[in-house]
């Protein structure tokens, strides 16, 4: 078994324990990426793992989880938490966020600047930007840090 099988494993027994404390179902999902994990929460009824959904609660519950694989294996986990489909969600948002940005650059506007997010949503908004033939660039710091997006 390899060592990111092994941190995989830990983040679901981690994330099961969790669901069990709240008493709430879901099947886990563990895929591997480019050499990082993906853990998926798919729910088994449509709407009891809502609560855990919002942006931020998944955010907290990766962070948490990454601790967990961390104080397990002593090395640091990249990996991605994903509860009922909520990263997919997200997705769309910030690719109709990018789109209305680049409305606005094309209307006239020198650049457009998008509210602080992750390092992860900020991955995805410069790849959305890139695919559109602009580009894209990060400022800020902390939970400040934000895209700006402009014309290539």
């Amino acid at each position: 078994m390899s060592d990111t099988k092994d941190a995989a494993d830990i983040a679901a027994d981690y994330i099961e324990g969790l669901l069990d404390i709240a008493d709430l179902d879901g099947d886990l999902e563990i895929t591997n990426s480019n050499g990082r994990d993906y853990v998926s929460v798919v729910a088994t009824d449509s709407d009891h793992l809502k609560v855990l959904t919002k942006g931020d609660t998944v955010s907290a519950l990766q962070e948490l989880t990454r601790l967990a694989v961390h104080t397990k294996t002593g090395e640091f986990s990249r990996l991605i938490l994903d509860i009922a489909g909520s990263r997919d969600a997200r997705s769309k948002e910030l690719e109709r966020l990018v789109e209305r940005a680049i409305e606005r650059i094309e209307g006239g506007a020198q650049s457009a600047a998008l509210p602080p997010m992750s390092s992860y949503e900020r991955k995805l908004v410069h790849d959305f930007v890139s695919e559109r033939e602009f580009s894209s660039h990060s400022e800020g710091e902390g939970s400040d840090r934000h895209t700006v997006i402009s014309r290539a």
